[in-house]
């Protein structure tokens, strides 16, 4: 296995979670180039690790886009000679790849049954049985047995622990800070804005430090909102209390944010997944999707906050809008409930039962 290619340009949580199987496949092949294939504008999130020789961003939805680019791939891929070829990712696209990239040995998931056509090994995804996690692993069955990693590992660049202690020397050591991240992809995904204002007024009220965390295009209409929400629960309001980074920063500098926290609260997401990844204690708010889909976060004191409504789940990814057109899964969490929760997390840290995570990123 001279050269292997990993190849998942689905989003930033699915990228996170197919660490472990990179992490893999260099404890088993410590010679080979092993180059990783993402969505286009994360590549920079995994440029650093250790394990992973080159990252190539794919952006699919723009640049890469249409049946040309995707011949001026497959031209680029079969020049690559790789001599593996995984993929947990199971569009029609990520099949043309796979056939394009003229690997000799090339693993995927069984279904769709394109897929049967694209990879030369397939394994069962045991969606609902397994984590996801887990689920990625099983694609190296087809190599035999050997070491596995299960634990996704971010190294970031030192740019982006240089920003992150800009920010947090504005901060006071002394006191607890929290992040929260109200984006999602998926808009039934999402706690309502009113919720975290909510929320944080009562961190607030407890002396505790925010970082609003946003991506670009969501700073009025979560972060506004949110931080105009607090502003009328809260007649004064500190800047040091609250701090707005909502599309300030970039994937790498939000990472090692994310791992210098004391807690972080969102939604199902990519940015979730960072932060246990991280090893920040996170409480991550789950509505559209369930437990049992795979992707919890797993730190050990991580915590899942639901609603119990019978129409859970209303699908594998969230929808544009509530199917029922009540988004009971997410308002029915409130944000007493949250807090009361959150609270044993803010202390997780300050005990001194746990270093902080920005210390162990490679």
């Amino acid at each position: 296995m001279k050269r292997i290619a990993v190849w998942n340009t689905a989003f930033l949580g699915d990228a996170v979670l197919t660490l472990p199987l990179l992490q893999s496949l260099r404890l088993r092949y410590p010679e080979a180039e092993i180059d990783y294939y993402v969505r286009g504008g994360l590549a920079p999130l995994f440029a650093a690790h250790p394990d992973i020789s080159a990252v190539i961003g794919f952006d699919k939805r723009r640049a890469d886009s249409g049946a040309a680019a995707l011949f001026r791939l497959g031209r680029s891929l079969a020049r690559r000679a790789y001599s593996l070829w995984i993929s947990p990712h199971t569009s029609p696209r990520s099949a043309v790849a796979a056939l394009a990239s003229g690997a000799p040995l090339r693993l995927g998931y069984s279904a769709p049954c394109y897929n049967r056509l694209a990879y030369t090994r397939t394994v069962d995804r045991r969606f609902g049985q397994l984590e996801e996690i887990e689920r990625i692993l099983r694609l190296l069955q087809p190599l035999g047995p050997g070491p596995l990693s299960s634990w996704p590992e971010i190294a970031l660049p030192p740019a982006a622990h240089a920003r992150a202690r800009e920010i947090f020397q504005l901060l006071d050591p002394d006191r607890p800070v929290l992040g929260l991240h109200p984006g999602s992809i998926w808009a039934s995904k999402r706690w309502p804005p009113a919720h975290f204002s909510a929320f944080a007024a009562l961190a607030l009220d407890h002396d505790i430090q925010i970082l609003l965390f946003a991506g670009r295009g969501e700073e009025e209409a979560l972060a506004g909102a949110i931080l105009k929400g607090v502003r009328g629960l809260r007649r004064r309001l500190r800047e040091p209390d609250l701090h707005d980074l909502s599309a300030r920063l970039s994937l790498t500098e939000l990472a090692a944010c994310l791992a210098r926290l004391d807690c972080f609260l969102g939604n199902d997401s990519g940015p979730m997944h960072l932060a246990w990844c991280l090893r920040t204690p996170v409480a991550a708010l789950f509505g559209p999707t369930v437990r049992a889909f795979g992707f919890t976060p797993r730190g050990p004191g991580d915590i899942i906050l639901e609603s119990d409504v019978p129409c859970r789940p209303c699908g594998r990814h969230g929808h544009a809008r509530c199917p029922r057109k009540h988004h009971l899964c997410m308002t029915g969490i409130l944000p007493e409930t949250v807090w009361e929760a959150v609270r044993p997390l803010l202390r997780l840290r300050r005990g001194g039962g746990e270093a902080r995570a920005g210390q162990r990123t490679r």
